[in-house]
């Protein structure tokens, strides 16, 4: 570990030729990030949690009543030991000589076996309620953390990313941003077992623990400009997706189909144009201006956003898809169009909501 540890904060990964960790220190009015800071975003999470839990409850319930949505009581099964096992070990849809064999182990009939696991699936499958409480945590979040990133110089002109590098000084509002995003990654990976169980769980930690970590490194090689122009470019988008979730589960079809098309317009402009042609030429051309020799986390993070782009492109993909048959074959709402695309994709309709 003691290695690991010197390798790791090798100046030569991090920092330019002839600068070393001990010239950020701060001095003359200028303050720099600093590694050990990012722990205080353990503490944040929770105190996110703390938010949601209030905003689940006093926010999301009384809103989803105001838009129709209705608690819906799933009948529970009875207990049942052999049934219970064989539902968590070996299949939860049982074939029918299956099931013949579990009703004479139960001695009862085949279709009260039939009848348990159907009840069962259904207290897998989360309640809309359910899915309209994380939704509205998920929107409320991604668009309060959108003010923190804007009106800055660099967010108009992508050259003053650059300026002065590596001594820029940290602003507050870029540490309360950093924090803020940084400890909402964490607070979605804590409530990964309890939240509403997705089939692509790995794909979700995976995905979560990549986020923390290219944050985490922007934060610690000061590259904090870029790493802000980033965030607020995936974070736009975002908010009208869960705000078009939540009139989906709401029934709203009109202002749902309104939603997702600002939501696509926005993705296409932010991910698809911006990124590449305004992010990526930064991180990828800019350098040269400023140095010969680029440092080993010019290509770790810029290998990470190329592939972090490829997948903007498949999703704006389906995106595309779906709207192409919302608008022009006439699909009543977006969802029935999106069941219809992710299926000819091979996505279960399980999984269709995790994976849009």
């Amino acid at each position: 570990l003691y290695w690991l540890g010197l390798w790791f904060w090798w100046e030569n990964i991090w920092m330019p030729v002839n600068v070393t960790w001990a010239h950020f220190v701060d001095r003359d009015g200028l303050v720099f990030p600093k590694p050990h800071q990012l722990y205080a975003t353990i503490p944040y999470a929770f105190v996110l949690l703390i938010i949601r839990f209030f905003s689940e409850r006093y926010v999301a319930i009384p809103l989803a009543k105001a838009l129709g949505i209705k608690n819906v009581r799933r009948v529970k099964p009875q207990p049942n030991p052999v049934l219970e096992s064989y539902f968590r070990e070996c299949s939860k849809h049982p074939s029918q000589s299956e099931i013949q064999g579990l009703a004479k182990k139960c001695n009862c009939t085949a279709h009260l076996v039939e009848k348990w696991f159907r009840r069962r699936r259904n207290l897998e499958i989360p309640t809309v309620l359910r899915k309209f409480q994380e939704t509205t945590y998920c929107c409320s979040a991604d668009r309060s953390l959108n003010h923190l990133s804007s009106q800055k110089p660099w967010f108009y002109d992508i050259w003053q990313t650059w300026v002065g590098y590596p001594f820029q000084t940290l602003l507050p509002s870029q540490y309360w941003y950093y924090m803020a995003e940084i400890s909402f990654y964490w607070s979605l990976l804590f409530t990964l077992g309890i939240d509403n169980k997705r089939k692509d769980f790995l794909a979700h930690v995976v995905h979560h623990l990549a986020a923390i970590g290219l944050m985490s490194g922007s934060w610690c090689g000061n590259y904090v400009r870029l790493g802000t122009l980033v965030m607020f470019v995936h974070d736009t988008a975002d908010f009208w997706l869960e705000a078009a979730k939540m009139f989906n589960y709401a029934h709203w079809e009109k202002t749902c189909n309104t939603l997702f098309i600002i939501f696509s317009i926005a993705f296409f402009i932010t991910r698809i144009i911006l990124f590449p042609f305004w992010i990526l030429r930064a991180t990828l051309y800019q350098p040269t201006y400023y140095s010969t020799t680029p440092v080993i986390a010019y290509f770790l993070f810029n290998g990470q956003l190329l592939i972090l782009q490829g997948l903007h492109l498949y999703w704006g993909y389906l995106i595309f898809k779906i709207l192409r048959r919302f608008i022009f074959l006439k699909v009543s709402n977006f969802a029935s169009a999106e069941r219809f695309v992710l299926l000819k994709n091979g996505i279960s309709f399980e999984d269709q909501d995790a994976k849009t």
